[in-house]
């Protein structure tokens, strides 16, 4: 044991050791930083670089899991840190993502950072590049897959272009160095050029063996690098070739009474087209007329067609039938070839009866009537013995499942079967019996020993379409509404079909059924036949519609008419013209009359003009209008039916608003009214009461009264006619008063010889009158009637009093009795007439004045005034010594609006 002083001197000597290590080498990783080189598509696990790590003094190990790449740059995980000692480690090729020189990075820098448990870290960069490796060529396109490609030539093609073949290489692409292509197995049939173009050389045949070919493409760098895929190329047959027979026979010996069906030769050939991927068949015929054989189409057997007897007619002389097989590989155009075939017909002795053929199967159509011959056994079987009764046989009665009541040898014992009962599909005792009938008949000789044979016959009935795809009526007419939406049922159709196996019928519409507004109304259903509408019907635009609709089975198709009637319906309101108007009237119209000639016109789609029924509605207070005729017509009139009475105060409203209905249910009975349908129209109407002017006669000028007349545009848009007859009126009543005007002009310029021929003395003529002077004084002078003003206003405007008549509206200032003349006062007589001369432009009266008065008796009284003239007492004209002043320059009152 060591003493204390000793112990003390080892850890201050280790202490030391310790301070010095601290300050002397650090933790720091050998051979880093560095720069190393790897080959493209190397594998995971390839070496790349190896370090190690320099422990610092105090000896402190690696933390597990370091070194490590901290960081790449470009940042991808290609490469990794393994540990192979303690202080050695290798950085290598990470699986992850495979180096490429041509698309990936070629450089990358990788920090390698490296950390002791004492915390003492290191970081170093390791440089890798990623060199350039030769690549063999890949294959391009289709070939790319590498599983090869499959081509196809059809045979007979001219030698030529196949198909090119492309590659790709990553270093001779780059650098523009082309690839070798060539075929590693040579072939005499193909070739390939430099470029990778397949082509044939020589014209390939199918039938001579050449169906396919393997050829291996190669695809060399100029690296010496190779990648080879397979082409097969399929050659496709053609129908080039005539088919060839390969039947050795030409030459066949056949017995005499062979039974009818029996096969006589077997024709056989073969295409060398039909390898059996070439769909078809052979079709055989016999082109020679030949009434004893007929050939199956399908096989090339040639069968029996009728009795062959050896001892019989043309026979006898020649036994030698020669036919002309044609077979050929398509039903039209296509190769054909053709072949000679001999029989020759031997003669047959047999002594027992006997038959060529035992078992027979017949098909027979349903539609076979009673006393149809189904088999003729006699020709089938035949006894060869020259003499009676030995060469003599008879069959016996035919017996079998379902044979009763159905067959029949007919005469008996002739082995002659014939149909005695029915072999309807459709009938239900044929179906429980399912149309198959076998038969057992033997036939025996009639002399001894009696050798007999069993035949058995097997009969199967086939359907016969015997029943055509029928309606069940000639045609067919439905009634629809026009007021039925779409989808309604119109009707339905139904075809039928008796045979059996009954097969689906499916219907449609032939034609027919459209409008202006859809290519068709009417949709059918093609399993049920019922027909639908797919849209109102209009029974306006179109009232019938004539389909056609057809049936078909698949095997038969029938068509029938379907008429479909739209039923019309009161669906239209009547319309009238004009749908509005407006009417102005007086108060005081008589009852009856037709208001302004106002007349309503009416029409209705759907009603005859009789249905109208006219009635007004609210409005039409106390019942003053009303139409004329009310109903039954589409003319009607706008009567006044009562007068008014505003003064009464039954009546106080001076504009009325009329609706008038029009309805169309006036041929309608009351019971059937009540369901029938019924539409209406209205019109609107606005009426304007006008009232009277109010006048009041004043005999004193206390008090004034002042009249407004209030005018009030009731002019209706719907009335054109009224400007256009004011603006005609107008310009009518212009060139009236322009021609008056030339006409006064011309007479003023006759009748002043004063103003013409001045200094002109006309002759005087003794003891007589100046005629002359009097035609002239006839023709300016006048007289004039007074007026009788019989009331008074005050203008408005001037606040001056003028004078009215209160019946022809005539109106004068008022003046006062001071400054009218003496010869112009009223007497209490009346009027008196007051001689003036007319000057030109003057006319008799007050400006603004009218003459109206001439309707009455003083209007006649002062026209025959007129033209007169003054005489003296020896009947002289003379000139009358008072004249009526000058018109006053006064404007005359205008008439303005009531306050």
């Amino acid at each position: 044991m060591q003493a204390p002083g000793t112990s003390m001197q080892e850890a201050v000597i280790l202490l030391l050791l310790l301070e010095a290590s601290s300050g002397g080498e650090a933790l720091h990783l050998v051979h880093l930083p560095a720069t190393s080189n790897v080959a493209e598509n190397s594998p995971p696990g390839t070496l790349v670089h190896k370090f190690s790590v320099n422990l610092s003094v105090s000896l402190a190990p690696v933390v597990p899991g370091f070194p490590l790449i901290i960081n790449s740059s470009p940042l991808i995980e290609v490469f990794k840190v393994n540990k192979l000692t303690g202080t050695n480690f290798e950085v290598v090729t990470f699986g992850k993502q495979q180096l490429d020189f041509e698309t990936g990075p070629n450089t990358f820098d990788l920090q390698i950072y490296v950390k002791d448990e004492v915390g003492v870290t290191d970081l170093q960069i390791l440089t890798v590049q990623v060199t350039d490796v030769n690549e063999p060529p890949e294959f391009q396109g289709n070939l790319a897959k590498g599983t090869g490609l499959d081509l196809f030539v059809a045979e007979r093609a001219n030698p030529g272009f196949i198909y090119q073949v492309e590659a790709f290489d990553p270093e001779d692409t780059r650098r523009h160095i082309p690839l070798s292509y060539f075929l590693t197995s040579p072939s005499r049939n193909f070739g390939m050029s430099a470029n990778g173009t397949l082509f044939s050389t020589t014209e390939l045949d199918f039938e001579a063996g050449h169906k396919s070919f393997h050829l291996v493409v190669e695809v060399r760098d100029s690296g010496g690098l190779k990648a080879s895929t397979e082409l097969r190329v399929s050659i496709v047959n053609i129908n080039d070739e005539i088919p060839l027979f390969t039947s050795p026979t030409r030459v066949y010996s056949i017995p005499e009474e062979l039974r009818v069906g029996t096969i006589v030769a077997n024709v056989t050939a073969e295409d060398p087209d039909q390898d059996g991927s070439f769909p078809g068949h052979l079709l055989y015929t016999i082109t020679t007329v030949s009434k004893y054989f007929v050939i199956n189409q399908l096989t090339g057997t040639i069968l029996v067609a009728r009795r062959i007897d050896r001892d019989a007619g043309e026979l006898r002389q020649n036994p030698t039938i020669s036919l002309e097989v044609l077979v050929r590989d398509r039903p039209s155009g296509g190769q054909e070839n053709r072949i000679q075939i001999t029989f020759i017909v031997e003669d047959v002795n047999d002594n027992p009866a006997t038959c060529s053929q035992l078992t027979f199967s017949i098909m027979v159509p349903e539609s076979a009537a009673n006393g149809t011959l189904l088999l003729d056994l006699s020709k089938f079987c035949f006894d060869s013995d020259s003499k009676a009764p030995n060469n003599a046989f008879n069959f016996t009665t035919p017996s079998g499942v379902g044979s009763s009541r159905r067959f029949l040898q007919d005469p008996a014992g002739s082995g002659k079967i014939v149909l005695t009962g029915d072999l309807d599909c459709e009938n239900p005792s044929n179906l429980a019996a399912g149309n198959r009938y076998t038969l057992i008949i033997q036939v025996q000789d009639v002399a001894p020993p009696y050798y007999k044979n069993n035949i058995h016959i097997s009969i199967l009935t086939s359907p016969v379409n015997e029943f055509p795809l029928v309606f069940g009526r000639p045609s067919y007419v439905f009634d629809v509404s026009e007021l039925r939406p779409a989808r309604t049922r119109v009707g339905q159709v139904q075809a039928m079909d008796k045979d059996f196996p009954q097969s689906s019928i499916t219907y449609s519409i032939a034609s027919g059924g459209a409008s202006l507004q859809y290519p068709s109304v009417f949709w059918i259903n093609p399993k049920t036949g019922e027909l639908q509408l797919v849209t109102k019907a209009d029974y306006e635009t179109t009232p019938t519609y004539t389909l056609r609709i057809r049936a078909t089975n698949g095997e038969d198709t029938s068509s029938v008419t379907v008429t479909v009637n739209i039923l019309g319906e009161n669906d239209e309101k009547p319309v009238c013209t004009p749908d509005s108007y407006f009417l102005a009237i007086p108060v005081d119209l008589q009852v009856g009359t037709n208001i302004q000639n106002f007349k309503l016109t009416c029409t209705d789609l759907d009603s005859s003009p009789r249905s109208f029924r006219y009635t007004i509605g609210p409005g039409n207070i106390n019942s003053h209008f009303a139409f004329s005729p009310s109903a039954g017509s589409n003319v009607t009139r706008l009567l006044l039916a009562s007068p008014f009475d505003y003064a009464g105060g039954l009546d106080k409203v001076w504009d009325y608003e009329l609706l008038v209905y029009i309805t169309d249910d006036n041929l309608l009975s009351g019971r059937t009214k009540a369901g029938a349908l019924v539409e209406t129209g209205t019109v609107t109407l606005s009426v304007k009461v006008i009232p009277l002017p109010t006048t009041i006669i004043t005999t004193t000028p206390v008090p004034r009264v002042t009249y407004q007349i209030l005018r009030e545009n009731v002019y209706s848009p719907s009335a054109w006619y009224v400007p256009f007859v004011v603006t005609l009126g107008s310009i009518l009543l212009l060139g009236f008063l322009l021609c008056l005007i030339v006409l006064l002009a011309k007479a003023i310029s006759r009748c002043c010889p004063c103003k013409t021929r001045k200094n002109e003395k006309p002759p005087a003529k003794k003891g007589g009158t100046d005629v002359q002077h009097v035609k002239k004084a006839a023709v300016v002078e006048v007289i004039q009637l007074n007026t009788v003003f019989d009331g008074e206003a005050v203008d408005p405007v001037t606040g001056e009093t003028y004078e009215f008549n209160t019946k022809t509206g005539a109106r004068r200032w008022k003046k006062s009795t001071a400054q009218m003349p003496a010869s112009r006062k009223p007497s209490a007589q009346g009027p008196i007439a007051a001689p003036r001369r007319v000057a030109a432009g003057e006319g008799p009266g007050l400006p603004g004045s009218t003459s109206q008065e001439g309707d009455g008796p003083r209007g006649q009284e002062h026209t025959q005034g007129v033209g007169l003239g003054v005489r003296s007492k020896d009947g002289k004209p003379c000139t009358p010594k008072h004249r009526n002043p000058a018109p006053t320059s006064r404007a005359l009152p205008k008439p303005h609006a009531a306050m």
